[in-house]
């Protein structure tokens, strides 16, 4: 008999689900991370602390991969779920419940030197109102590091020139159907290189640099290749955007 996974009653209770991932994959993180480091400086050596909140930080490894490389700088671990900051608890030494809609962040105007928004913008019903709470909390000048995936990664391409539905993408919370892969995470919203760069842009944000990273999904046989396909945004499986608060 065939069984059927019990329906989340809303997205809230899909994301609250210990067996949803939340991880990402290292080589991502670290890529980010080296651009993060680049954009702030280092704290040490009579450099100025400065106070990165990783929203929707998930577990936190994400974070924890970041850390040493941003000695002195403080990290803050931002999520709405319960679980997540639990588990990410292990990693950050400050974590706080908040949330992008609603009543907004627990942050003042003007409060962040730069805002680490990774594998979280695909996962929401609403990225304006997001972008315009994370605009609201950094200062002039701040750094916003959003990593996503990229809807015309290489292998994408290729899949849909054989109307096979295109990685990333899902079109239910009970499975996979249609595309290589097994894990639902709950994606509602895919971006190209060229997408992310006018989102951005016209959420009041500068684009400083755009840069890809490769996908720790991708099956062993091809890594060589997605590795080398990070060389242009464009075909990269994932898309890491610098830009700065106007």
């Amino acid at each position: 008999m065939t069984t059927t996974a019990p329906r989340p009653k809303d997205l809230r209770d899909f994301y609250e689900d210990p067996s949803v991932p939340v991880a990402s994959g290292t080589p991502r993180s670290l890529r980010q991370a080296r651009m993060l480091a680049g954009a702030l400086g280092p704290a040490t050596g009579g450099g100025t602390p400065r106070t990165v909140l990783d929203i929707g930080c998930g577990d936190g490894t994400a974070a924890a991969t970041a850390a040493p490389l941003l000695p002195g700088h403080r990290i803050v671990g931002v999520d709405w779920s319960q679980d997540a900051l639990r588990r990410a608890r292990a990693h950050l030494s400050y974590t706080v419940r908040g949330e992008l809609t609603g009543g907004g962040l627990p942050f003042r105007t003007g409060s962040a030197d730069a805002v680490l928004f990774s594998e979280v913008i695909e996962h929401l019903v609403d990225p304006d109102a997001a972008l315009d709470e994370i605009r609201r909390v950094l200062r002039p000048g701040g750094h916003l590091m959003l990593s996503t995936p990229n809807l015309a990664a290489w292998y994408n391409r290729a899949l849909l020139a054989a109307g096979v539905q295109p990685v990333f993408s899902e079109v239910s919370l009970r499975g996979i159907h249609g595309r290589p892969g097994r894990e639902v995470v709950g994606h509602l919203r895919l971006y190209t290189a060229r997408a992310l760069r006018e989102f951005v842009t016209a959420s009041g944000f500068e684009v400083v640099r755009l840069e890809g990273a490769p996908f720790h999904g991708v099956p062993r046989p091809l890594r060589a290749l997605d590795r080398l396909a990070c060389s242009r945004p464009s075909l990269a499986s994932i898309l890491l955007l610098h830009a700065r608060k106007t």
